[in-house]
């Protein structure tokens, strides 16, 4: 299995009953950097483009979009795709996380922003051992085809802290534990998926790993961390997406979209083809 190349997407749209979930890190825009340089965010803002404009998930998660990356986003995805999302700050500016939704197929019936902290509601608190703060964008969808609903968690999770990775998954944990009916949980979670944090999501069947019951991988075991590298079986899996009981699974897995062999990221997209059983609904 080799990186797509071009416009080919790994999954690209799909028909109900299936929905395409998506997360992606699109590596945020650092002020300075030649547009030579695989990081520059002028080069890479049109493959970012391309990249979306060819996958259109139904579901899509995005980390690190400084406000002006997003308005680049939106305009790219056009008006099908609705976005909710905040900055992760105290005035909830800087760094984003966003979620996009398809509203030709699913309607947003709720939608709120919360921190990884003891103070949930307080826009730019910390949990503890983490650096920066962590917003959870969340919402609940209605499928417009199959009447059913569920909920979607988009996060960003702490990069240097060990202790702030496993707070953050508790708190992720609890939420998804009290909530009505089934969820995906995707993002980038900065850690392995033999972690500590992993297992806390996953732990007494609250939430799968898509990957891991999937009918279909879409990948050879590639991480999703490649650096602007070529992809490489056996690397870092940092960004996962998780599903809860009664989702069926019929492909998931890393894509490498390259471009004249340029990635779009230092991430690599990780997408999931899924349906919701009828008790799941």
């Amino acid at each position: 299995m080799t990186p797509t190349e071009d416009d080919q997407p790994t999954v690209g749209p799909v028909s109900p009953p299936d929905l395409h979930v998506m997360t992606f890190n699109v590596r945020r825009r650092l002020p300075g950097l030649r547009r030579d340089r695989p990081d520059s965010w002028s080069r890479r803002a049109p493959l970012v483009t391309r990249l979306l404009g060819a996958e259109a998930p139904t579901v899509l998660a995005l980390q690190e979009v400084m406000p002006d990356q997003s308005d680049v986003i939106a305009a790219g995805l056009g008006p099908r795709w609705t976005s909710i999302g905040s900055g992760r700050d105290r005035h909830r500016g800087g760094e984003r996380v966003e979620l996009h939704v398809d509203t030709t197929r699913l309607d947003v019936v709720s939608s709120r922003v919360w921190w990884l902290s003891d103070r949930p509601d307080e826009p730019g608190s910390r949990g503890p051992g983490a650096l920066f703060p962590r917003a959870v964008v969340q919402a609940e969808l209605a499928d417009l085809t199959t009447g059913g609903r569920f909920h979607v968690l988009a996060v960003h999770i702490d990069p240097l802290s060990a202790r702030g990775r496993l707070d953050s998954a508790r708190r992720l944990r609890a939420v998804v534990a009290a909530l009505d009916g089934p969820a995906v949980v995707l993002g980038d979670f900065n850690d392995r998926d033999d972690s500590a944090a992993h297992g806390e999501l996953t732990r007494d069947g609250l939430l799968a790993d898509a990957r891991e019951t999937a009918a279909r991988l879409l990948d050879p075991g590639w991480g999703s961390w490649s650096h602007y590298g070529p992809p490489r079986p056996g690397g870092r899996r940092l960004d996962w997406i998780l599903v809860s009981p009664g989702a069926r699974v019929s492909a998931a897995g890393v894509g490498a979209p390259r471009f004249d062999g340029a990635a779009a990221s230092d991430h690599d997209p990780v997408h999931a083809v899924l349906e919701w059983s009828d008790e799941a609904r």
